[in-house]
């Protein structure tokens, strides 16, 4: 539990169902004040009561960037302090007919969207000397899918925009640390099988454990590295045979 003194407040981006909400009730009870943000606003309010912690609760479609990272900055702005942002929000139909709307929905949330408030935060952090940016990609992004085409490669731009915010962060003054998580199976809406599939709490227990530590990669649950080092070492014709 944080001291009160210490005034330390987070948003979580995508904190109305599944990881994100997990994740912003594991900080409250650390004791952080929580920027709750996402579209489902009355989700939000609900959400807010629960929390021991002061809560606060923003309207945001990261999709509509240029207004999402207004709200951000306004949200900044309300609380006493905003020491840590984590970005949850994402989609993944499925969509083995390449229909354009999926592609372009999931495009728009998990990589223009990711990237808006990605950048805001930084820019946050860099005007206040500190931060820690926390990222939930995916064990999928080490993979293509033949499902769901867009959500993986998705994931990949997650994790590879993530790492390259690290390498611009190494030498700078600002004290800012950049965490990347990659879950497996975990119990939500996203959840596309369940192979050794944990709930959310439990992934939220090991991601507020990975912020304690200001880890620079953690995977969700820590068995799941084996997994994606598995994957990377595969040859193509193996992965594909699932999808054909």
């Amino acid at each position: 539990m944080k001291d009160d003194s210490d005034r330390c407040g987070a948003i979580v981006v995508g904190a109305s169902s599944g990881i994100g909400e997990a994740v912003a009730r594991a900080l409250a009870d650390e004791g952080y004040a929580v920027g709750l943000t996402a579209r489902r606003v009355e989700r939000l309010r609900e959400i807010a009561v629960d929390l021991p912690t002061d809560a606060y609760v923003a309207a945001m479609d990261v999709a509509v960037t240029q207004r999402a990272r207004e709200t951000f900055d306004d949200l900044c702005e309300t609380m006493d302090s905003v020491d840590l942002v984590v970005i949850s929000a994402g989609v993944g139909p499925a969509n083995r007919d390449l229909e354009w709307g999926p592609e372009r929905e999931t495009i728009a949330v998990n990589v223009c969207g990711f990237a808006a408030i990605s950048t805001a935060a930084l820019a946050h952090f860099e005007r206040r000397g500190s931060g820690h940016l926390v990222g939930i990609s995916s064990v999928a992004s080490v993979f293509g899918n033949g499902v769901a085409p867009a959500y993986n490669a998705s994931k990949a731009f997650v994790s590879t925009y993530l790492e390259g915010l690290r390498y611009r962060q190494a030498g700078r003054e600002s004290e800012i640390a950049i965490t990347t998580v990659e879950p497996g199976y975990v119990d939500t809406d996203l959840a596309a099988g369940e192979f050794w599939m944990c709930s959310p709490e439990t992934a939220a227990e090991q991601i507020v454990r990975a912020i304690d530590a200001r880890r620079e990669h953690v995977y969700v649950t820590r068995r799941w590295r084996l997994v994606a080092w598995l994957l990377a070492l595969l040859p193509e014709r193996v992965l594909r045979r699932p999808f054909t």
